[in-house]
């Protein structure tokens, strides 16, 4: 009796929206409380996907009976009144009498189509502790088969108690298998309607075989948590991982999101398949795409189309898109071609510097916002079911409000520090950009960060109209900004405040970027590795104790000081139009 209570003793119990989990204190298995974010809007994407999949099926039915009624009504008058008169038959009968229960093949706006369409089946190819698969089986309606992969057999040892601490929901929907993801998913093609890739570190040596196992019009869903590589930190680490050279700028985590989505795409058009991005976020640490997979061997002829290199100035940080292809049409024939080039000369236009050149990323959208507003209708009405509703819900409001056809932004700030000038409010610059006759809108990776379809030049312009009423000091001829405003504007920028110039859940005051909910709140210590006392600043004093255990020597909490002790729950994010106070 005492042995079974001191093996109890290692364990926690942890409960994350419907589902709990046994978490041994050895780290043996990951776990992460953080990805609560990730786990949150992926139940949510999900769910969007099951309704629109519906949808999709009952159209495709719905279209194969008109054709079919359009056929046999020339053929004889006769069968026309037959078929009008089974269109006005029960729904379900019809249906069934006409298309029958076997699998038709697969098309591209929605996978299987058959008379009665099949409950997805989900597959988590790393699935640690199988705490996501737990929450898809108990929380998302009409979900299927839900199969969970680790190669680790502690991982799966620990999953396959946690489906049966949940009872006989998860054990009918949850299966926990032993097997090397990768194998596993290249034996088994077109097999699943969702895929989820949610490794620690880099998903691109599961992407090859990821895309072959997505059914037609199915679901993956993948995470990246190498941002120091994707963001410009390692660029030749990137290349080889992914096919692309990435830059250092205030735009990184969103170039990151679309290096991801171009090697995506990469490997999926090896195999006459190819993505369509549903939503794209970067959260907390990491980035995180949704994407629907099609095969279709013409519609790949369009993929040089979605892809761009880039160059950005050394001196003031300007961009340039150089898309990859492009159509030439004529009469009625369209060819495939490259694309035309240089977009730059060898010297930047603004300040003279050289550039640096990246990519291939992806300069398509990478949100679909008919899709946004679905999943953030449906979040709003499910609330109380979503731990992390505040987080998931800003992101998306955000999202929803993003220039889909405007890749990367600028930064304000970034202007600024290279004018060395006093900068102008959000709401101002944003209305000189709209006053121009342009676009701009935020961005959900970067409070600062401003999308718009205006060019650099004009960008220019309105920082040069600024600093004629807002002078800076004298600084050396060589640098960036003095080169800058050394030339007069061909655009004088017209500051008056305009209508578009805060967006709707700006003008609402609804918080869109929030502080962490607790401190520590991060990336954790890979599974395996034995948690030691420099962990501390990782896991927190507490975590770190608790997994040491009592022989294992506690840590002294720092002490806290009187500013901390006097310090309010949440700190006001900051001054001024552009963020609203979280609450």
């Amino acid at each position: 009796m005492g042995d079974e209570r001191g093996k109890l003793d290692e364990y926690a119990v942890i409960r994350e929206g419907e589902a709990e989990i046994l978490m041994h204190r050895s780290n043996s298995v990951f776990y992460n409380k953080t990805q609560v974010n990730n786990r949150d809007m992926s139940i949510a994407v999900l769910r969007t996907f099951i309704s629109r999949r519906k949808e999709e099926h009952d159209a495709y039915l719905t279209k194969k009976r008109r054709t079919k009624s359009k056929v046999h009504g020339e053929k004889s008058s006769t069968a026309v009144k037959e078929a009008v008169t089974t269109e006005e038959e029960p729904s379900g009968v019809s249906e069934r009498d006409e298309l029958g229960t076997s699998e038709e093949p697969s098309n591209e706006n929605g996978g299987s189509h058959s008379g009665e369409l099949k409950q997805p089946a989900v597959l988590e190819a790393l699935a640690a502790s199988g705490l996501r698969s737990l929450r898809y089986a108990r929380e998302v309606e009409g979900i299927g088969k839900i199969v969970a992969l680790d190669i680790d057999k502690a991982s799966i040892e620990a999953c396959r108690k946690n489906i049966q601490f949940n009872g006989s929901l998860a054990a009918s929907k949850v299966e926990a298998h032993q097997a090397d993801a990768r194998v596993y998913m290249l034996t088994h093609p077109k097999e699943y309607d969702v895929v989820d890739l949610d490794p620690y570190g880099s998903p691109s040596v599961f992407l090859d075989s990821a895309v072959q196992c997505v059914a037609d019009g199915g679901l993956l869903m993948c995470t990246a948590t190498d941002l120091a590589v994707l963001c410009g930190g390692n660029g030749e680490v990137c290349y080889a991982k992914y096919g692309s050279y990435p830059l250092k700028g205030k735009y990184c985590h969103e170039m990151a999101l679309r290096i991801l989505l171009a090697c995506i795409e990469s490997h999926a058009n090896r195999y006459k398949r190819y993505i369509v991005p549903i939503v794209s976020v970067q959260m907390d640490f990491y980035i995180r795409v949704f994407v629907r997979v099609y095969t279709s061997a013409s519609a790949i002829k369009n993929t040089p189309l979605k892809l761009s290199y880039i160059y950005q100035c050394i001196g003031c940080d300007s961009f340039h898109l150089q898309p990859l292809g492009r159509i030439a049409t004529k009469n009625n024939s369209v060819r495939y071609a490259p694309g035309f080039g240089p977009s730059v000369p060898q010297e930047c236009t603004d300040c003279g510097k050289k550039f640096n050149m990246g990519g291939p990323i992806w300069s398509a959208p990478i949100h679909d916002l008919e899709w946004v507003s679905s999943i953030l209708t449906s979040v709003r009405t499910m609330k109380e079911r979503y731990p992390a509703y505040e987080k998931i819900s800003a992101v998306l409001t955000t999202i929803s409000e993003e220039l889909p056809d405007v890749p990367l932004f600028v930064s304000l700030h970034n202007l600024c520090a290279t004018l060395k000038c006093t900068s102008p409010s959000a709401v101002i610059f944003r209305s000189a950009v709209i006053n121009a006759g342009y676009r701009i809108s935020g961005s959900h990776v970067n409070p600062l960060g401003l999308k718009s379809d205006a060019p650099m030049d004009v960008i220019w312009d309105i920082m040069r109209t600024w600093v004629k009423t807002h002078p800076v000091k004298a600084q050396p001829a060589d640098q960036s900004g003095t080169v800058i405003l050394s030339k007069e504007p061909k655009l004088q920028a017209n500051f008056a405040r305009a209508v578009a110039s805060l967006s709707k859940a700006q003008a609402k005051k609804v918080a869109r970027f929030l502080p962490n909910p607790e401190r520590h709140w991060g990336p954790k210590v890979r599974a395996g590795r034995q948690i030691t006392a420099k962990h501390a600043s990782l896991l927190g004093t507490d975590k770190t104790n608790m997994a040491l255990g009592p022989q294992g020597g506690g840590l002294e909490a720092p002490p806290i000081t009187d500013e901390e002790e006097e310090e309010p729950e949440h700190k006001r994010q900051k001054i001024g139009d552009e963020f609203a106070v979280a609450p």
